[in-house]
Parts: C-alpha cells; sequence; structure tokens
C-alpha cells in the first residue's frame, strides 16, 4: 500500500483587475453624486413622506439660516428679490419657483418669498427631504 499523500495544485483567483474596477466604480459615483445638482445651496431642509414631481420651467431659490438669499446660487438682498426673478418669469410664463428654506428659518420669511410669487403670478413649491 501507498500511503504518500498526493499534492494538488493550488489554484488561486487573482483578483488585482477586479480590485482596480472596483475602486474606479466607486470613485465614479462618488463624484457623480457631489455633482447632482449644483445649483442650490447646501441647507437642511424639512422633510416630508411624500415627494413631488419638480416641473421642467423651475429656478431654485434659497434662504439660510441667516436669512440670506440666492436666486440659482447668486446672493440677492430680499429688497432686489422681484427684480431678479422678474426676467425668469417674462422669459417664460409657466415658471415655477423651487424654494429652499432651513428648517429653522421663520414661517414669516417663506409667506414674504410666497407674496413675491403671487404678486408675479409664479408657482412656488418648497423642497423636502424625504423620510427615511
Amino acid at each position: 500500500m501507498n500511503f504518500r499523500k498526493r499534492q494538488r495544485p493550488q489554484v488561486r483567483v487573482h483578483t488585482d483587475a477586479l480590485n482596480d474596477i472596483m475602486f474606479f466604480l466607486l470613485l465614479f459615483f462618488l463624484l457623480a453624486s457631489a455633482v447632482v445638482n449644483p445649483n442650490v445651496v447646501k441647507l437642511f431642509l424639512p422633510r416630508s413622506s411624500s415627494g413631488q414631481a419638480v416641473p421642467q420651467k423651475t429656478i431654485n431659490v434659497s434662504i439660510t439660516k441667516d436669512l440670506q438669499y440666492y436666486v440659482e446660487k447668486e446672493p440677492v438682498p430680499f429688497e432686489a428679490l422681484e427684480q431678479k426673478i422678474l426676467p425668469y418669469q417674462q422669459a417664460n410664463p409657466e415658471l415655477t419657483i423651487i424654494l429652499y428654506a432651513d428648517r429653522t428659518i421663520a414661517i414669516e420669511n417663506i409667506v414674504n418669498l410666497t407674496d413675491i410669487a403671487n404678486k408675479l403670478r409664479v408657482k412656488l413649491v418648497l423642497a423636502t427631504e424625504t423620510k427615511e
């Protein structure tokens, strides 16, 4: 009887190329997610359990917690807000304003912007985050 162990060849899977591909995919998705919506100012938005479809003809208006107003990432004083929105409304009568307001500001500031939108006959939508 022959009790010697047979040596089997070792099987190896080389994953070096797969690691490179996964790294580049991860890098791509991280960069892509950072530039998803570059027209907004970073805010903490209020939460909502239902989402809404965003109309095609829109502009972004943001209000920070320091009561700084932005129209399409451009700072605008509140007194000049109506004159800043007016050219957008004249170019597109079906304009919709997407309002990104920090959750800590007083509702009075949102109502003031709503008055401007009503005066210009423009729709106004309040942006929210979805609950997860």
